[in-house]
């Protein structure tokens, strides 16, 4: 899955954020000669781009713009309000261009933008940005972004100083929307708003230095000189102690006595305002599909039942002669699975990037440019997140892609999940599609950085089945892992809807996962508390998953000895990052353009 951006700002946002490119490469964009329509349809994707830069400086900031780099989302109602009515304008602007008059690719465009946009317009009902803060994110860990921030000059370290002088405000907003949420019965669920408490307590520090906020003043790059060091020290110490734990002290009070008592026991999505619809909404939105929920489930069991047959076969493959779910036990606890210590855990994931990385060539011709990096899930997030995440890199290719990894309590960290792990998170999953789609030629921007997650979490989820192709898995242990993998996005469409629109408690949704996955419960319980805080998401990973290898099985059908697995997969990524059908007219589109190819040899 990718790192969620600070979610206040990204709940608040409500428009089309993630389709745009940075000023700079907007700036050196060469397009070819167009005609006044899609001039016009380029102009709307080159405003756009720029509204959300300005208007949502941390998504700049994930971005590699640095031009925002000393501010926060202006999280007012005003603001908020203000953002939507700009997404509605941009919607009949957008509808006043003639899409007939657009090419065959500009057409396509167009329909990614629309699509995203219609949806941005379409959610503003429920109101989200009254749930600013969940167990995954939020002001409480607002420090977060520093992880892609440069901090290589004097100015950078200014900007963030001048991030942190405007912390105050923003915690005081986000305290204004959970009023009117609460008061609006629009709350999150209360058994994941007590993991949040702990993640404010953490903020607020006797000695300045030991806060979350100070970690860019430890260490110094060379670029920073000498004479400046110790005033930016003295500066941060000084905001921490003044501004940012007095605030986050008033924060705590605030959510402890105000808000927490006020958040709904009930977890269904269903149960919030206008729940229902909602829910379908997200449904559809992150799948891209029309699939009901009830829908959605069934296939989630008979994906359930084919994975369970299989891991039978992996049991009597490494003799053990006990039930799968004494099976599934022994993979959780048996020693021999986990690494002693966090440094260990670490090295280990390094060592199995380096040996997925010359595989590659066997299911790829084309590999990305931009290189990945492996860092551990910061400390004060990692209890309560899940096992690893992707950071894509810059859009200018000054950060590279980061595969972030979880090393909070190594006992519960399989080996034998580690393997399909990092074929998604890192290669050829996530860091491939975002690293391709950077790199596609002669498409607007904000294709090149789109990410539609039924695309991007299904060619994750078939990422890890690339390691079959690329023989990586010559251990039993490391297949049942790929299966273990499979099996949890399987038992998300079944807990998800479960949950949400069929009445399942928490600990029947849990009880469900751990009878059918060999994961381990700390892993199980941080899963069901995200489905519970993000509502549908997790359908997105397997019904994409099963699109994309329903076209392979497709091509190799309709190309038979003329089907190359490199052709194939270099076709999806580059296609980039668009609904499930667009993807699917472009793959009928490839299979067509090959067929017509006269036969080799």
């Amino acid at each position: 899955m990718l790192r969620p951006v600070l979610l206040a700002a990204a709940i608040a946002a409500c428009f089309v954020a993630p389709l745009a490119p940075t000023h700079a490469q907007t700036a050196v964009q060469t397009v070819p000669a167009r005609n006044a329509t899609t001039q016009a349809l380029y102009v709307l994707f080159d405003d756009e781009w720029e509204r959300g830069m300005r208007e949502n400086p941390e998504e700049a900031s994930y971005r590699g713009d640095k031009r925002y780099n000393d501010r926060w989302t202006d999280m007012s109602l005003a603001a908020i309000q203000s953002r939507m009515d700009g997404d509605r304008k941009t919607l009949e602007r957008l509808r006043a261009i003639d899409r007939k008059a657009l090419s065959d690719s500009d057409q396509l465009h167009y329909d990614v933008f629309a699509w995203d946009l219609e949806r941005s317009v379409g959610r503003q009902k429920y109101r989200e940005y009254l749930r600013p803060v969940s167990q995954r994110g939020g002001i409480q860990t607002a420090e977060g972004i520093a992880e892609v921030l440069p901090f290589a000059s004097v100015k950078d370290y200014r900007d963030w100083l001048a991030r942190m002088r405007a912390l105050p405000p923003v915690i005081e907003q986000s305290q204004a929307l959970m009023r009117e949420g609460a008061a609006a019965g629009n709350t999150p669920p209360r058994v994941l708003m007590e993991r949040v408490t702990g993640q404010i307590q953490a903020q607020i520090v006797d000695d300045p230095t030991q806060s979350p906020f100070y970690k860019p003043f430890a260490r110094f790059p060379d670029s920073v000189p000498e004479g400046e060091r110790a005033g930016l020290q003295a500066e941060a110490k000084q905001v921490i102690a003044e501004q940012i734990v007095p605030a986050y002290r008033a924060f705590a009070t605030f959510f402890a006595n105000d808000y927490l008592p006020k958040t709904r026991e009930s977890i269904a999505a269903v149960e919030l305002p206008d729940g229902q619809a909602y829910y379908d909404f997200l449904a559809g939105y992150f799948t891209t599909t029309d699939l009901s929920a009830d829908r959605i489930h069934q296939i989630g069991l008979k994906e359930v039942a084919r994975i369970r047959a299989e891991m039978e076969k992996i049991k009597a493959e490494v003799g053990f002669k006990g039930s799968l779910a004494e099976f599934f036990q022994y993979l959780r606890t048996d020693p021999k699975f986990f690494y002693k210590t966090p440094q260990e855990l670490f090295t280990a994931y390094q060592a199995i990037s380096k040996r997925i990385d010359p595989e590659l060539v066997k299911v790829f011709k084309t590999i990305p440019r931009l290189p990945y990096g492996v860092r551990p899930i910061p400390d004060n997030i990692a209890p309560d997140t899940t096992t690893a995440y992707y950071q894509p890199g810059a859009v200018d290719g000054t950060r590279a892609g980061y595969y972030y990894v979880n090393l909070y309590k190594p006992d519960v960290r399989p080996k034998w999940e580690m393997m399909a792990l990092s074929l998604h998170e890192a290669v050829p999953g996530h860091h491939f599609q975002f690293a391709r789609g950077m790199e596609l030629p002669d498409v607007p921007m904000f294709r090149r950085i789109g990410y539609f997650v039924a695309y991007g979490e299904g060619w994750g989820l078939y990422a890890e089945r690339l390691g079959y192709d690329m023989g990586l898995y010559d251990d039993p242990y490391d297949r049942m892992g790929q299966l273990a993998y499979d099996m949890w996005r399987a038992v998300r469409l079944v807990v998800d809807t479960g949950m949400h629109s069929k009445g399942w408690s928490r600990d029947r949704a849990i009880a469900f996962f751990m009878d059918n996955s060999p994961k381990t419960r700390q892993d199980v319980v941080n899963e069901i508390d995200r489905y519970i805080g993000w509502p549908g998401q997790a359908l997105a990973y397997k019904i994409g998953q099963l699109k994309i290898s329903e076209l392979r099985e497709k091509a190799e059908k309709a190309l038979g000895a003329r089907f190359d697995l490199r052709e194939f997969n270099d076709a999806v990524l580059a296609t980039g990052s668009v609904p499930l059908q667009a993807l699917e007219a472009r793959i009928d589109a490839w299979i067509a353009a090959q067929q017509r190819k006269p036969a080799q040899g």
